[in-house]
């Protein structure tokens, strides 16, 4: 389809990089992006990181106003979809409807809201606007809390702490980052906060966010003027589902990130989608994702391409002075194998799974191109070689 008007629905990465992709591959008819929130689409895995030292919100932005014009692609911000009438092809907004040729879902997520009492007292970091409310609140010292020792939390965590604040950080799980690494690796971490000064309580979560900081499961009390919520997110699923589309941890699509109804396609943090080695559903939650599934729907709308989505899942986190980079996908019960130089080797069933380094870009992108390189290696192949990636 060369032509025709594409409606996308989630203006962050993911829906932004659809449009480019859409013009790069010859698309000819309307563009229409629409986003919720105000402004030009933006980067947010700065929020946690430097913007929370710098301020500069200038410098988050993807694209220029101009680019839009120059593209042709209408961006409309500030605005939320209604409805999807999928038997006429439309988008409700309010009282106005857009007819769609095909239409791609980038909705993303919101953060996840635990039925914690109190819990209005806390601030979130999703938006540039939440940031905007975290840096004003770090002008002065502060007792901060920290509920989830996740890759935000922890990102958050490691600014506070290092721009002098005293900081408290409350996970449920025993360890921290426990659900995307190895144990080796939530270690290297649990050092790194604990020697910033930052006092973890781990395997303990938090009752109530009280008047004065948090009230933890077992009754340890933990002191703060400022508390930050950072317990994950949850896909925004709900313009699918009432649309009669099928959501599962996120909109379910097939290989191709198409959903049941041939005309609507999903990319993103809220797609589940098949993963390519596996077979098994899975949701993202990555800005690389986004971005691939954005150029695999461009060529699938626009040159009727259905080469299913296979590209190796990669994540990072940096926090104080440790890049953190994961190529692969593991499961929390995979085993993992510690190398000399610091990085960590998933397996799952004898399969390699997954590679963590940190601070090695090198061994980062061999473990990519090994992943991706058709054949899974083996636990046994790997040891043959002493484990050595470059040998592979």
């Amino acid at each position: 389809m060369s032509g025709g008007h594409v409606v996308i629905v989630g203006a962050g990465q993911g829906g932004l990089q659809a449009a480019m992709s859409l013009r790069q591959e010859g698309h000819e008819g309307q563009i229409t992006l629409i986003g919720g929130e105000p402004g030009l689409p933006y980067q947010r895995p700065p929020l946690s990181k430097a913007y929370l030292k710098t301020g500069e919100a200038d410098k988050l932005a993807l694209r220029p106003a101009s680019f839009f014009e120059s593209k042709a692609i209408t961006l409309r911000p500030g605005i939320w979809v209604d409805a999807i009438d999928r038997a006429a092809q439309q988008v409700r907004i309010g009282s106005e409807t857009l007819d769609y040729d095909a239409l791609i879902l980038a909705t993303g997520t919101r953060n996840l809201r635990p039925p914690i009492p109190g819990l209005e007292r806390a601030l979130d970091l999703r938006t540039l606007e939440d940031a905007r409310t975290l840096r004003a609140a770090l002008d002065q010292p502060r007792r901060i809390a920290v509920i989830g020792g996740g890759f935000i939390g922890l990102e958050f965590a490691a600014v506070a702490a290092g721009l002098g604040h005293n900081v408290s950080v409350a996970e449920v799980a025993p360890r921290l980052m426990a659900r995307a690494v190895s144990p080796e690796m939530s270690e290297r971490f649990r050092s790194l906060h604990e020697g910033l000064g930052t006092e973890l309580h781990l395997g303990n979560g938090v009752s109530e966010v009280t008047e004065s900081g948090l009230l933890l499961a077992d009754g340890t009390e933990v002191t703060a003027d400022l508390v930050l919520l950072a317990a994950g997110v949850r896909p925004n699923v709900e313009l699918a589902q009432e649309a009669g589309l099928e959501v599962d941890n996120g909109i379910v699509v097939g290989t191709t990130l198409r959903t049941a109804d041939p005309q609507i396609f999903a990319l993103g943090d809220c797609a589940a989608f098949p993963e390519a080695t596996s077979g098994r559903r899975v949701r993202l939650e990555s800005v690389q994702a986004a971005t691939d599934h954005a150029r695999c729907i461009a060529k699938a709308i626009v040159k009727g391409e259905t080469t299913p989505y296979a590209a190796v899942p990669w994540f990072w986190s940096d926090q104080h002075e440790l890049k953190l980079q994961i190529a692969g996908l593991a499961d929390p019960s995979d085993e993992s194998v510690g190398l000399e130089g610091g990085a960590v080797l998933r397996f799952r069933g004898g399969c390699l799974t997954a590679v963590e380094t940190i601070n090695d870009a090198r061994t980062h992108m061999q473990a990519r191109r090994l992943l991706g390189g058709g054949a899974v290696p083996t636990r046994d192949s790997l040891l043959e070689k002493n484990y050595d990636l470059t040998a592979a």
